[in-house]
């Protein structure tokens, strides 16, 4: 009864160092996105793609330095869990933006 508090979830602390560099990664991405906007280096199609990717990145940056997600077998159900929410946001987003069209294209028809 006295170990029911020290159960193992597998979730890995990390150091100073991995908390420094995803800080870092972080900002440079976040100051790399602001710079993209505000210098207008690129068109504006070109533009929404690179902040996307960059964003992509970044979340992914603090999946790994942050959340310490990693391929090992201890955190394959935090793997699972973190892909069937994307799954799930990726249809909802999906569903929502073909919705929108279909309603603006048959609105503008009349």
């Amino acid at each position: 009864m006295a170990n029911a508090h020290s159960i193992d979830t597998g979730a890995g602390h990390g150091s100073v160092r991995s908390y420094v560099i995803g800080f870092i990664l972080s900002v440079v991405l976040t100051v790399a996105a602001f710079g993209l906007v505000t210098q207008q280096v690129m068109g504006p199609t070109e533009s929404i793609i690179a902040i996307a990717v960059l964003a992509f990145t970044q979340i992914l940056v603090h999946l790994v330095f942050f959340l310490h997600m990693n391929t090992s077998s201890s955190q394959r159900w935090s793997v699972v869990a973190c892909g069937f929410t994307v799954m799930v946001a990726v249809i909802v987003i999906g569903g929502t933006l073909r919705v929108l069209h279909n309603v603006g294209a048959h609105m503008m028809s009349r």
